[in-house]
């Protein structure tokens, strides 16, 4: 299906014979091709008598050339369950790390807290970065939120030029989502380890009912549909340069920067916990990328996977 895609992405008409001789298939077989497309992926493809076939729009897929300047390999997959789960099976198979896995679409894109990630076909970017962690704890520390300035700075350099940040692991544009980023462990933490850095950006999505929670993408703030490839070569740049830093200097040597694009600075917030809430005012974070905040007088530190930030409604 992804060679008909190919030939059909340019978003002009193809007649069903000329579908068929490039294929070296029947034009039967290319309708029926043409109708798992449409269930598939959810695509729009029209069908005009005497034209032939037209995707509703053209369509921009992920391609192995356009990836090549990127500083990590770069493994493409037209569908997977999750860019996590992947890059998880092959660390397993003994692949050798960093790479990064992306993927067209996803089936059980997962986000925080068990969240499922909503990741249509060849809109947005699911990808997943595998390092080895061998320095301890230390390489650990703060990590995920300098993944958040790598996605950051990227999206600025696509036209997201109001993004910022909400810890630990969010990039909005006021109070809507547009990346999220999981990170996952394989291994002993305090020895040697892989981390799994899994990345999801709205990037040319415009419709998506099933989003539960308010969203925006690259596109519909910068008014520009965005080459993906070109953002995934940026993104690989972007965490290399901030990866290499942490690595050599700590979050410590970074945390004024990522306070200084945290949009919830200074509000007030409610933390969720499971079943806990504490009410406080947001007044940073320490130097293993913890929160800090002021509750009741008094600065409380807090750090752990399973933590949620809400902003409270008096703030």
């Amino acid at each position: 299906m992804l060679t008909l895609l190919k030939l059909l992405k340019d978003g002009r008409f193809h007649s069903g014979q000329a579908l068929g001789a490039a294929l070296g298939i029947s034009r039967s077989a290319v309708w029926k091709q043409l109708q798992r497309l449409e269930a598939d992926l959810n695509l729009s493809i029209h069908k005009v008598r005497g034209r032939g076939y037209q995707l509703a729009a053209p369509l921009e897929l992920l391609e192995q050339a356009q990836l090549a300047d990127s500083p990590y390999p770069v493994f493409i997959h037209e569908s997977l369950d999750s860019t996590n789960a992947e890059a998880m099976r092959q660390i397993a198979a003994g692949m050798q790390s960093p790479f990064a896995v992306v993927a067209e679409q996803q089936s059980a894109g997962r986000g925080r807290r068990g969240r499922k990630w909503v990741s249509p076909f060849a809109e947005n970017i699911y990808y997943s970065l595998v390092l080895r962690i061998e320095g301890g704890m230390r390489q650990l520390e703060g990590l995920s939120l300098i993944v958040g300035l790598a996605v950051l700075n990227t999206l600025r350099d696509f036209g997201g030029r109001s993004a910022g940040l909400k810890w630990p692991n969010d990039v909005l544009v006021g109070n809507k989502k547009i990346a999220g980023i999981l990170l996952e462990l394989l291994g002993d933490p305090a020895d040697v380890c892989h981390v799994v850095v899994g990345i999801g950006i709205n990037v040319n999505m415009i419709v998506a009912s099933e989003v539960d929670q308010s969203w925006t993408s690259v596109r519909l703030e910068s008014g520009c549909t965005i080459n993906r490839n070109d953002l995934i070569v940026d993104l690989g740049r972007k965490l290399q340069g901030y990866l290499v830093r942490h690595e050599s200097e700590g979050f410590a040597a970074i945390q004024a920067e990522w306070e200084s694009n945290h949009l919830w600075q200074g509000r007030a917030v409610t933390l969720i916990a499971g079943a806990h809430t504490v009410d406080g005012v947001v007044i940073g974070v320490d130097q293993q990328g913890a929160l800090r905040l002021g509750v009741a007088g008094q600065e409380k530190v807090f750090s752990g996977g399973e933590l949620s930030l809400r902003l409270r409604h008096d703030s």
